[in-house]
C-alpha cells in the first residue's frame, strides 16, 4: 500500500473509487465534474490516496476555506484493511496544522460510514436539509486524540 498527496492526473482513479461504493452513492455518476475534483486538489484544499499495484483504491478530500470534508471513500475490494482510517488521519491532521476552525461533513444515516466517523470521534450536530447527518470535529479534540493515538 502506497499513501500519497493526490494530484490532478489522479482524477479518474479517484472517480473510479467513488463511483464503486455501496453507501453514500451519488444519484447521478456526472453530478461531480473533473472540474470540481480538480479545484478541491488544487485551490479548496487537499487530498490523499492510496495505491495498491499503481492503482487507487481509497482517497480523501478536504476544503479548507470551506471547512469541510468533500470525500472519504474506499473502493469496496478493499475496504477492512485500514485505509480508510488512514486516510482520514492525514487529512485531519494536515487540515489542523492549517487552521484550528472545527471542520464537517456530512454522511448518511444508518451506514458503515455513521459508525467510522463515531468511533473516529466526529459530533453530530444536526441533519442537513438532504436527510445526512451534520458531524463535526474540532481542533483541540483532534490534537487531543493525536497525542493518544499517536497518529
Amino acid at each position: 500500500m502506497n499513501f500519497r498527496e493526490a494530484k490532478v492526473s489522479d482524477i479518474k482513479g479517484l472517480f473510479a473509487v467513488r463511483i464503486s461504493v455501496k453507501e453514500n452513492t451519488l444519484p447521478d455518476p456526472g453530478f461531480i465534474t473533473e472540474k470540481e475534483y480538480e479545484k478541491y486538489l488544487t485551490y479548496h484544499g487537499k487530498g490523499w490516496l492510496c495505491e495498491i499495484d499503481h492503482e487507487v483504491v481509497g482517497f480523501s478530500i478536504v476544503g479548507l476555506a470551506q471547512r469541510n470534508v468533500w470525500a472519504l471513500f474506499v473502493h469496496p475490494d478493499h475496504e477492512g484493511k485500514g485505509i480508510g482510517k488512514k486516510l482520514h488521519d492525514m487529512m485531519l491532521d494536515w487540515y489542523f496544522e492549517q487552521t484550528n476552525q472545527p471542520v464537517w461533513l456530512g454522511t448518511g444515516p444508518n451506514t458503515r460510514a455513521e459508525l467510522f466517523y463515531r468511533k473516529a470521534g466526529w459530533t453530530e450536530t444536526g441533519r442537513r436539509p438532504n436527510g445526512e447527518i451534520r458531524f463535526e470535529m474540532n481542533a483541540n479534540y483532534w490534537k487531543s486524540l493525536h497525542k493518544t493515538t499517536g497518529y
